[in-house]
């Protein structure tokens, strides 16, 4: 059985080693990078399962490294796992917003990382491409990461395409903020809610007079229309 790759970009050289040995160890592949650049490169050349990114880079730091993988339709759906030393509130809700899968703090467990990369990848897998969506003009194309409407092509981000993606397939159901966190991105991320309003209000001013199709039921959450 192929091992699953994992691509590590990370500056700091002790680091890029504990991971992966530790990976590796795990039974995972990996590959590396000590930069931002090196690493879009690496990722767009290898396509890994899954890429662990450090937010402080030389040159082109980790939201940069983010921003462009999720405008390369060969890689936008690559899950990334932040790694972070500020620990801060911004920094995770940045990351959260830019697509990141997860994140983890340094200094961190090896044990936790392990345990979010193997959470990760399951649910990236579960999460495998299941046909196209078309509703009410409205054409998603998880295989392909394209949306549509009317024929026109959207410029949205990987998490709004997941976040749209997963009310189009719960079209008339009610979606509460705390679902969509841990359908979305997987994780209970208290305090977080606001972040889902957010994302709302971003792909809704992308998605021009389709924007109609997402409800808001008040005090709940969302809803995309069914009929």
């Amino acid at each position: 059985m192929e091992k699953q790759l994992v691509c590590i970009i990370e500056d700091e050289n002790d680091i890029r080693e504990l991971l992966a040995y530790n990976l590796q160890k795990a039974g995972y592949a990996t590959i590396s990078a000590e930069d931002g650049k090196k690493g879009l490169a690496l990722v767009q050349q290898r396509k890994p399962h899954l890429v662990l990114l450090d937010v402080m880079l030389p040159g082109l730091d980790g939201f940069g490294v983010l921003k462009a993988l999720a405008q390369k339709p060969e890689v936008a759906a690559t899950p990334v796992i932040m790694l972070t030393a500020k620990g801060e509130e911004m920094d995770r809700v940045v990351g959260l917003e830019l697509g990141a899968a997860d994140y983890v703090v340094k200094p961190f467990s090896v044990r936790e990382l392990l345990l979010r990369v193997r959470n990760v990848l399951q649910r990236h897998t579960a999460e495998a491409p299941t046909g196209a969506l078309e509703r009410h003009g409205l054409a998603l194309h998880p295989e392909a990461h394209t949306a549509h409407f009317n024929g026109v092509p959207l410029d949205i981000t990987v998490t709004e395409f997941r976040l749209l993606e997963y009310l189009m397939r719960h079209a008339g159901q009610v979606c509460s903020r705390e679902q969509l966190l841990n359908s979305v991105w997987g994780y209970q991320f208290e305090g977080y809610a606001r972040t889902v309003d957010t994302h709302m209000r971003r792909l809704r001013a992308k998605l021009g007079e389709a924007a109609e199709l997402l409800e808001t039921v008040r005090g709940v959450g969302y809803r995309f229309k069914e009929k």
